[in-house]
């Protein structure tokens, strides 16, 4: 067997296994609640309580792109101002700022859901 189709098949037997996992455990939780009489309703606590969740992911999203936007332009201001290498300014000045942006995004979702 070629060694270029065992990473596909590693990867889609890896995705299976955390499906699975995820499920498996879920039911038997939910059977465990079920024979101890617990009430179903809290199966379905929070749905319809809060911001929609869509909405978290775009403000998360918007500020990661901005987050992202405003790092490749300090890093292109950096590199043409000074005489440091551009292999290493771009990569960690882009992650810093995607990561303030998600920060500020978190923050941003933190106060829509007081609302």
């Amino acid at each position: 067997m070629d060694d270029k189709i065992l990473i596909p098949i590693s990867f889609f037997l890896m995705i299976f296994g955390i499906v699975y996992l995820v499920y498996s455990t879920r039911n038997r939780e939910r059977l465990a609640l079920i024979e101890k009489g617990v009430d179903a309703s809290i199966f379905i606590q929070g749905k319809g309580n809060g911001v929609p969740a869509w909405k978290i992911f775009v403000v998360n999203l918007a500020f990661l792109l901005i987050g992202s936007g405003v790092g490749i332009f300090i890093a292109l201001l950096i590199t043409t101002y000074t005489s440091l290498n551009d292999g290493a300014v771009y990569p960690s000045i882009i992650f810093i700022m995607a990561g303030i942006g998600l920060l500020t995004g978190f923050k941003t979702a933190k106060d829509l859901d007081k609302d």
